[in-house]
């Protein structure tokens, strides 16, 4: 079973346009509306590929409603704020530009902050890994987080944060089993430069120093890094098509999950994922794919070869 948290889930609307033209009348092409949040995506992308999953997350309210039924089929565990689920808008233009407008999500207050922490625990007991993900609400401490490592610290279920900002900062020092930041996040929690794969490899050897057992980085177009004791494995997925970058890390993250949770087989699933997402028009894959893993490529590098030297792409 693997148990994910979105303690700040969303209705995600995504909007097809031809470009994005400040204060003027733009006509969508296409629009879709889906659960949505971090952990929401990854639960839902596991079970729609046969992998058993269940989301937890704080919901209430008409929309909160409407969630739960966007959520049929996918085991959930729901603590009822009363309050309403917040919307994220993504605009997708014809070239694969995306603008992301997200909502601030509703407050938590100090007792429903508790509820969660404890329900994430219960729900830890009977699980391989717990994906603990995205942003915080308003009223969630920035070291959420770390304060739920603290409390599956010698349990079972291995522990993945997929977050960015102070909750992410709060990890460092903590003890967990994979961080999974993006180029920037990774960046922005080192105080790192991260131009090169030799920064990027640098950068999560700096994390897995203190404390983290294994960093899987998410680079964009230049594919994934996943650095742990072994060392550093890149991985890229080739594609000509590019509809919709939203979700990427999230079913990259999905994919290693199912694959194991470790290694270059998970990698490899996980990238492979990733790329059935960005060749889709929504936010994530909705069902079994027929995943291409020969448009994977993973190899194992050094950051100490001029090779690894060459800029990354996307600040992503």
């Amino acid at each position: 079973m693997i148990t994910t948290l979105t303690p700040n889930p969303s209705i995600d609307r995504t909007v097809a346009i031809d470009a994005l033209i400040p204060g003027a009348v733009i006509r969508s092409a296409m629009a879709t509306v889906e659960a949505g949040g971090k952990g929401v995506n990854v639960a839902r992308a596991l079970v729609a590929n046969g992998h058993e999953a269940r989301a937890l997350f704080p919901s209430g309210g008409p929309t909160g409603e409407l969630f739960a039924r966007m959520l049929a089929g996918v085991p959930t565990e729901i603590l009822n704020t009363g309050v309403d689920i917040r919307t994220n808008i993504s605009l997708i233009e014809s070239d694969g530009r995306t603008t992301k407008i997200n909502e601030p999500g509703h407050p938590l207050n100090e007792a429903q902050v508790e509820a969660l922490l404890e329900v994430s625990q219960q729900h830890a007991l009977s699980s391989s890994w717990f994906a603990a993900c995205g942003s915080l609400p308003p009223g969630a401490p920035a070291d959420f987080y770390a304060r739920l490592a603290e409390r599956l610290a010698g349990g079972t279920a291995n522990l993945v944060v997929d977050t960015s900002g102070p909750p992410l900062s709060a990890m460092v020092g903590v003890k967990c089993s994979l961080l999974k930041p993006n180029r920037s996040e990774l960046a922005e929690v080192t105080g790192k430069t991260v131009e090169t794969m030799a920064d990027a490899i640098a950068a999560a050897q700096h994390l897995r120093s203190a404390g983290i057992t294994a960093v899987l980085v998410s680079l964009g177009s230049d594919g994934a890094v996943l650095v742990d004791q072994d060392g550093a494995l890149h991985g890229v997925a080739s594609t000509t098509e590019v509809r919709n970058t939203v979700g990427a890390g999230d079913a990259l993250l999905s994919g290693f999950l199912a694959g194991g949770g470790d290694g270059e087989a998970a990698l490899r699933e996980g990238l492979a994922w990733a790329r059935a997402t960005v060749r889709s028009a929504t936010t994530l894959m909705t069902g079994p794919e027929p995943h291409d893993y020969a448009a994977v490529t993973v190899s194992r590098v050094d950051a100490s070869t001029d090779s690894e030297n060459v800029a990354l792409r996307d600040m992503t």
